[in-house]
């Protein structure tokens, strides 16, 4: 196999070259054609794809004198995400449920709705017998992202009814895949971390008693042991994660495979597959990454110069990962802030206080205010610049002890619910498959005889 490889790659190698050249585009010819590069215009504007009745992001508001910024909002099914979480923290409840339900089924449960409704999402947390020993347990991955998606296509397999595309049974499979989800991730990271990383294996059943977020931190310990502070905070988390429109890379891929016809499984196999990329739900553990970078790079961490320093050498591609990017700064909706990052920084500071690790807390807030006024200085822009989400969310999960490789696993597991809202949203008013245009700009050739090729 090893010389099969090396040939192999001489081979990639030497036409890569050729495919590069074969498939460049000018970029000016983008401009030519008005060509929306991303979906968005040149102001950072979606273009309008389609219509949604489950959450709302706004950015700014629209003047005589034009559009004018203004402190991000977002709504879930009309209700602000700042309301949403002061009930939840006023009447000291988890959040996740309550919060899930709404997204689902559109309005805001009473008590024995929603006792219910958590009621069926813990007896579903199961799995088919001896799933974990056949599938999880087999070929395990560091990539928890693939092994999720793995697990998931193979989950189709012990379902009668995968391809029945009512919208029962896409609400039953929806609310089966919400439930197995942290199973399948958490699972699947203690598969890697024993056979591939030499460390203790134990499976923990979740329990019916526990909340989402609390059966989350249970199953992922060895003692099963965790504080009433990080299970909240993890609620929370979680909460800011389920949704974010239907303009997000995942949710609209969702909308996409729906759209052509696939069953549950497939589609959101397909959401994993782009909720992985470090542009969209991996971009936490780069925030972690550049962090832990930036405190070998800069002896005094308290030195704001120093620090600065260190942000504009990283935006100049001469430090961490050489890619020119201050991660968890800047949002394709956001400019002047994230709400999301908002309430999770108060959560955060509470944390970090119960963990000792304040100092970390005041490097990541010195890093929240220097960072966009070096990307202002440094970068021509056409939008403000704010910390997103990401900022702050791989910094909780490290508080709580969990592994980089969950951290988008567990982004997925709160987007899971949304994902679940725009497929059914598109199963009851799509009615055609997305399809958008690409406009060609291939001359046309003459065909020649291979005996004339040169």
């Amino acid at each position: 196999m090893t010389e099969m490889y090396k040939a192999v790659d001489a081979y990639t190698e030497r036409m890569t070259e050729k495919s590069r050249e074969e498939f460049k585009i000018e970029p000016k010819l983008y401009g030519e054609y008005g060509v929306k590069r991303g979906l968005r215009d040149v102001n950072g504007k979606g273009v309008l794809a389609g219509l949604t009745g489950i959450s709302n992001i706004q950015s700014s508001v629209e003047t005589e004198d034009g559009s004018v910024p203004i402190d991000g909002k977002l709504e879930y099914r009309g209700y602000s995400i700042n309301e949403l979480v002061d009930g939840c923290v006023r009447r000291r409840s988890y959040a996740y449920e309550e919060i899930a339900y709404l997204l689902l089924f559109g309005a805001l449960p009473n008590d024995s709705e929603l006792s219910e409704f958590s009621s069926l999402l813990s007896s579903l947390r199961t799995l088919p017998t001896n799933f974990v020993r056949d599938v999880v347990m087999k070929a395990p991955s560091k990539d928890i992202m693939n092994t999720l998606m793995r697990s998931i296509l193979t989950l189709s397999s012990y379902d009668e009814r995968a391809c029945d595309l009512s919208l029962q049974n896409n609400l039953r499979q929806c609310l089966m895949l919400i439930s197995e989800l942290p199973m399948l991730a958490v699972y699947g990271y203690h598969a890697y971390n024993y056979y591939m990383e030499g460390d203790s294996f134990y499976i923990h059943r979740p329990s019916t008693e526990l909340s989402f977020a609390q059966n989350l931190l249970m199953m992922l310990r060895p003692d099963r042991s965790f504080t009433e502070t990080e299970a909240r905070v993890l609620d929370i988390a979680l909460v800011l994660h389920m949704e974010h429109g239907g303009g997000n890379n995942s949710s609209f891929t969702t909308r996409v495979v729906t759209s052509a016809g696939s069953d549950t499984y497939s589609v959101i196999a397909a959401a994993l597959s782009s909720l992985k990329g470090p542009k969209h739900g991996g971009a936490n553990i780069k925030v972690v990454e550049m962090m832990s970078d930036l405190k070998r790079r800069v002896s005094d961490v308290k030195d704001e110069d120093a620090v600065g320093a260190y942000l504009e050498r990283t935006l100049k591609k001469e430090e961490f990962d050489g890619k020119g990017l201050i991660y968890g700064m800047g949002h394709a909706v956001y400019t002047i802030s994230d709400p999301r990052e908002v309430i999770l920084r108060g959560f955060v500071e509470k944390l970090a206080s119960e963990k000792g690790r304040h100092d970390d807390f005041e490097l990541y807030s010195m890093l929240e205010r220097l960072a966009p006024e070096v990307i202002s200085k440094n970068r021509r822009i056409y939008k403000g610049v704010c910390a997103n989400v990401d900022f702050y969310s791989g910094f909780v999960y490290s508080m709580l002890g969990i592994p980089e490789e969950l951290y988008t696993p567990i982004f997925a597991m709160a987007r899971m619910v949304g994902w679940s809202a725009h497929r059914m949203e598109e199963l009851i008013n799509g009615d055609k498959i997305i399809r958008p245009a690409y406009k060609s700009v291939m001359p046309h050739r003459e065909y020649t005889r291979i005996e004339e090729r040169g």
